[in-house]
């Protein structure tokens, strides 16, 4: 089952005393944009949770916040990183001094600053706190996957019904290609005549050679068995059911193949009614290819 790249799934887990919770969003992006948001008291283990998250993540824009419930305890302490703050005081220092500006630093501010400053709580351990925040985390995703999933299944009904509508399309351009062809063949036929009325001669090797060149040119055939394969392919996809993998990525390239053949299709085309449908399969083309954006 396909995946939407839309979503949202929301847990929750106690560390002894303390209870947390954690809310996880996505919306569609070409690539995997994650960003992961701890509280002061679980920033050890923000790498360790960031790659437990990347491995079951594939494609989107994904916001996981993680937050405490209530207040801190009493016993929690301020822990300052006294290299990190030198460190942004150096910069500072040294950007002032670059550009002539004041590089007085407000230690109210510094306190502020990305790693400077964090709350510890006594009563929660790093080491107690990683498989209960592991098992949240994995909940969270989990519930905001069966989302994508809800809204995947939408989406594949849509594109069920859009492929079917392609494959009326190819239908009709496979026959009226054949009218085209059997109404040039024809004309050709016709025009070898008249000149035979006129001249008495009848040049049939060169009426042969006319209409093999009208077929080679008319001839849509390998352009409408691909198309055909393509859509049998991006119809196999949808009906997968394995959502681990990015299809997201494999139906925008099957998109992208079956516009070529349309495009190699109208191009050939010297016909008013199937220039008509190409416009028309263009257009469904485009609408699949919005929505594609959307799958993980």
């Amino acid at each position: 089952m396909i995946r939407s790249m839309t979503g949202f799934g929301r847990s929750a887990f106690n560390v002894g005393d303390r209870s947390f919770e954690i809310e996880a969003r996505s919306v569609n992006h070409r690539h995997l944009d994650f960003r992961l948001r701890l509280p002061g008291v679980l920033q050890e283990l923000e790498i360790a949770a960031r790659g437990f998250c990347q491995e079951l993540l594939v494609r989107g824009k994904v916001d996981i916040n993680v937050s405490a419930v209530g207040q801190l305890a009493a016993s929690s302490t301020l822990q300052i990183d006294s290299e990190m703050a030198a460190q942004y005081v150096e910069a500072a220092r040294k950007l002032g001094k670059e550009h002539g500006i004041p590089s007085d630093m407000d230690v109210s501010r510094l306190l502020v600053l990305p790693g400077v400053a964090r709350q510890v709580d006594a009563t929660v351990s790093v080491e107690d706190a990683k498989d209960p925040l592991f098992s949240g985390l994995e909940a969270a995703l989990f519930a905001l996957f069966a989302m994508q999933e809800v809204e995947g299944q939408k989406l594949s009904e849509d594109f069920s019904a859009s492929l079917t509508h392609l494959e009326e399309l190819v239908d009709w351009l496979e026959g009226r290609s054949v009218e085209v062809f059997n109404s040039g063949r024809e004309k050709l036929t016709q025009r070898m005549e008249q000149i035979q009325s006129e001249t008495g001669l009848l040049d049939s090797a060169r009426l042969h050679q006319e209409i093999v060149i009208l077929g080679d040119r008319l001839d849509i055939t390998e352009e409408l068995v691909r198309l055909r394969s393509h859509i049998a392919q991006f119809r196999s996809v949808i009906d997968s059911s394995d959502s681990g993998e990015a299809v997201g990525r494999r139906l925008d390239f099957l998109i992208q193949e079956m516009g070529r053949e349309v495009n190699t299709v109208g191009s050939k085309a010297n016909d008013a009614p199937i220039a008509h449908q190409v416009v028309e399969l263009k257009g469904r083309l485009e609408k699949i290819r919005e929505q594609v954006q959307n799958i993980a």
